[in-house]
């Protein structure tokens, strides 16, 4: 099992969780790349910590929503989203590169993420912005999202990822932020729920209903409160139940 957390997103003087302590953890690093988050010197410190503890590195592609963070839906062009994914992807691997390693994977970020489960228009978009830099990226989402089965079909390899931290609807989807209870703060139940994911492939949904997720990739945000402690605990829980912590990239 892959462990990836989102990390990199603070910029100037803001700072947004604990990159450093992160790094140590997961096995997956989640870069933002400067349209949701994410400045040049964040992405060369980040990328540089990545490389020297061997953690994979992903670009983590949003709209171009700082003010929003990226959690804002924007109807843009398709021709013009492809471009903005494709700048995105060079300027976290150019300073990858520099660090002595590439971009090994492509995750969306925030409404992006979400809107690219049925939105196929951006959905394809996006997959076309991943075939045009690099063909051999995996990319990473929601089991059953037109943005996987794009990409599928487009040759690229797709990874399934589940959510540590972020309560699902009864579709297999993610219940929207702005809801209450959109993020699960109880570490004892995203530890259980992990490895539930891990070992059995299901998550308990928010109606009490039995989800298939079936990761190869688990999801700890950098930004939920106690995020470090979150993803020690599991990490160390999978250790528990024989899942060892590997990248799938």
């Amino acid at each position: 099992m892959d462990l990836n957390s989102d990390l990199g997103e603070g910029f100037g003087n803001w700072r947004l969780g604990d990159d450093d302590a992160l790094l140590g953890i997961v096995s997956s690093a989640n870069v933002a790349c400067g349209f949701h988050a994410g400045d040049p010197t964040i992405l060369r410190r980040v990328t540089e910590r990545a490389a020297e503890r061997g953690v994979s590195i992903g670009a983590q592609v949003g709209y171009r929503d700082l003010p929003g963070f990226g959690r804002r839906f924007i109807d843009v062009a398709p021709e013009e989203l492809t471009n903005d994914v494709i700048y995105q992807i060079a300027a976290l691997d150019g300073f990858a590169r520099i660090a002595g390693t590439s971009v090994k994977y492509v995750k969306p970020h925030g409404a992006l993420y979400n809107a690219i489960v049925k939105h196929a228009e951006q959905a394809a978009a996006v997959v076309e912005a991943v075939r045009r830099y690099d063909p051999a990226l995996p990319v990473l989402g929601l089991p059953g999202s037109e943005w996987l089965r794009q990409a599928e079909e487009a040759g690229l390899r797709t990874v399934v990822e589940a959510f540590a931290d972020r309560a699902y609807t009864p579709e297999g989807t993610l219940v929207p932020r702005r809801e209450e209870g959109a993020v699960v703060h109880d570490p004892e139940v995203v530890v259980e729920r992990s490895v539930r994911m891990a070992t059995e492939g299901t998550v308990v949904a928010k109606d009490g209903s039995e989800v298939a997720v079936t990761p190869r990739s688990l999801c700890v945000h950098g930004d939920t409160a106690g995020a470090v402690d979150i993803a020690r605990r599991i990490r160390a829980a999978l250790a528990d139940a024989d899942v060892p912590i590997e990248p799938f990239a």
